[in-house]
Order: structure tokens, then sequence, then C-alpha cells
């Protein structure tokens, strides 16, 4: 099993934060921050949850004065890019996450540190209560942050604002009208650094899942001007693509095409929790001419509560001549992460092809093997 995220901000990493403190902080004692942090709950607690455990902490050694306690913050952090600046670890969240927690009603002050902090630790979770509490501000903020020399804050232009950031403080305005992204997005559309595009992607992405006409009018104005601009509305539409939306699939060139699948098979009826299936099948294009195809597979898992939801695989995109046999074999895993549990039960895999269903196969999913 992987190292849990949480672990890894651990009395190891805690000794290395508190001597850049002590450097930048005269006075500070390392060993009654450290006893504070490593309180009789600190096991219980997760990543995020961590994170705001230390913030509120370490807030508690600062001056009483806002912005005194930022300039302090901004010494560590400018420490911690000086003598390491490779570093990075979930811990320095705590750096965003103070700003959020105490600097709603200092903006300018706020604004200047989340800017410096981003590059280090990404303030892409802190600047979302800043969002809500000032929309117009922020959003020219962010506007102004899409035009900046360091890519981290570009990023943070166009990530801080996403609808559906996942984990994050939701954006209901921004949810319900997304208008005032498209600015930012327009000025990061072909930006040099793919950190950036592929984060300009997710936003487009998210926009999708409530407004897919705003965002695949952007496609219609964005495609061909820039090959990498064309990738990144790619990734863009995927939910779209995905879920079929006609629009997007004949945007990307995937028209309705005559296709079959033959021999659609399964390596066994049955596995356990934990094993993997092999599955093949042949597909065979009877269009006229060469047609451009997306082939998935998809799986409808057993949830919980007996209830089916399914979970879409692409397996390639490519265009097919015709009456020309094509097979595919691949597996799939049916192991336990964080993301996903398994349950007992009859699932189904199907194929899917420009979004359309051509063929299905049961099969059981069995408890895993006792130890």
């Amino acid at each position: 099993m992987p190292q849990p995220l949480k672990d890894r901000i651990d009395a190891a990493f805690l000794v290395q934060l508190t001597r850049t403190f002590e450097t930048c902080m005269p006075g500070f004692d390392s060993g009654r921050f450290q006893r504070a942090v490593l309180d009789g709950a600190w096991e219980e607690k997760e990543l995020k949850a961590r994170i705001r455990h230390m913030a509120v902490t370490l807030r508690s050694f600062l001056p009483e004065s806002y912005e005194e306690a930022v300039e302090l913050l901004l010494l560590a952090v400018r420490h911690l890019q000086a003598t390491r600046p490779d570093v990075f670890g979930f811990g320095y969240m705590l750096f965003p996450e103070l700003v959020e927690v105490y600097g709603l009603d200092d903006l300018d002050t706020s604004v200047r540190a989340l800017e410096q902090i981003t590059p280090l630790a990404s303030a892409e979770f802190a600047v979302r209560p800043f969002l809500l509490r000032h929309p117009e501000r922020m959003l020219q903020q962010m506007r102004h942050w899409a035009e900046h020399p360091d890519p981290h804050v570009r990023r943070l232009a166009s990530e801080g604002c996403r609808p559906r950031l996942p984990w994050a403080v939701a954006l209901p305005f921004l949810k319900k009208d997304p208008s005032p992204i498209l600015p930012i997005l327009e000025v990061l559309k072909a930006d040099p650094s793919e950190y950036v595009r592929r984060s300009v992607a997710n936003n487009l992405n998210d926009i999708a899942k409530d407004h897919p006409e705003v965002v695949l009018a952007v496609a219609e104005r964005w495609m061909g001007s820039n090959p990498q601009t064309d990738r990144l509305l790619k990734h863009a539409c995927r939910t779209l693509l995905k879920k079929a939306h006609p629009k997007a699939l004949a945007h990307f060139g995937f028209e309705e095409t005559a296709v079959k699948i033959n021999a659609l098979s399964l390596g066994t009826p049955a596995l356990r929790i934990g094993e993997t299936l092999p599955f093949q099948f042949e597909l065979l294009s009877v269009a006229t001419q060469p047609a451009r195809l997306r082939i998935e597979y998809a799986i409808d898992y057993v949830k919980a509560r007996g209830g089916l939801s399914r979970k879409v695989f692409q397996l390639t995109e490519n265009t097919f001549p015709a009456h020309q046999p094509i097979r595919f074999s691949r597996t799939q895993r049916f192991c336990d992460f964080t993301t996903r549990k398994h349950y007992r039960g009859e699932h189904r895999l199907a194929i899917l092809v420009n979004g359309e269903e051509q063929a299905s196969q049961l099969f059981m999913l069995l408890p895993a093997q006792p130890d």
C-alpha cells in the first residue's frame, strides 16, 4: 500500500520546517511549536486537517499584527525557495492556509502573500474564499496574474477559479455563470507552460459539466490557432466526449460510422476483488471509406447500495481503414483504491465506438480472497 499523503507531514518534516522558522524568526520556540502540532489528536487528523492545524498553531507563534505575521511568513517562504529550490511537500500548504484563515479582511496584504507563496505551495485552495468575499476585485487580480512572468502564478489564475476544483470550496456564482473566467483563460490558452495549459483545460472541463455550449463555442474559436491549444481543447472536452455529446464528437471529427464489434470475450466469467480481468474483441469498420473512431470501454460498477455506476476508459482514437478487422486485447484491475472501492455483484463491460455502445458482456465480481 502506498504511504498516505498525510503521513508525509511527520516529525522529521516539522524539524526541517522549524529550522527555517528559527532562521527567519529570531526567538522562535521550535520545541514548543513541534509539541503543539504533534498533540494528542495529531494521528487521527487527515491531510487537510493537519494542514489547518499547523497553520492555526503557527499563527499563535507570530506577531499579533497580520501584516507583520505575513512578512515573517514570506521571509520563511523566500528562505525555502533560496535554500531548497526544488522543495515540494504537502506540509508547505500551511503557508497559503494561514493566509486563507486569517487574511480575508486584508485583501491587499493577502493577495501579495498568495502571489509569493504559490510557487512554493499552490494557493489554488486558499484563493477561493477571497473570490467569494471579493469576487470582482479577485477576478481582476486573476486576470492580472494571467500575465505574470512566473508560470506558478499564471496557473493560479486559472486553477483558483475552476468552478469544480476537487476538494476545494465551491464557487456557486462561477458554476452558474462562467463568463467572468473566460477572459482569464483567453490569455492563457497558448501559454508556453504545459503546467498552465493543463489547468486551462481542466477549468474548461469543469465549465463543460454545467455549460457544454459555452465550451464548444470556445473550442470553435480557438481551434486551429496553435497546435498546443488544439491539444488543450481535446483535454478540455474529455467529459463531453466520454458522454458522447454529438457536437463535441463532430467537432473533433468523430462522425457516426457503421462498425461491428466481433468476438468480445472475457478471460473469466468471475473474478475476485484484487484480481485482473483480461478481455479482447475485434473491431470492423463497415463504412465505405476510412473513418475516424474513438474506441473506449466502460465498466458498470456495482455500488454499495446495489445500483450501477459507469466509468469510461479510453483505448485509442485513430483513423481506421474500412473492412479491415483490428484486434484489441486489454486488462482491467479490480483493486480497491482511495478513489474507488469495489463491491461484489454482477458487473458489466461494454465496448463504445464514438460514444455508442456496440457490445457488452456480464461478469461476476466476488469478495477478495481471505488472507
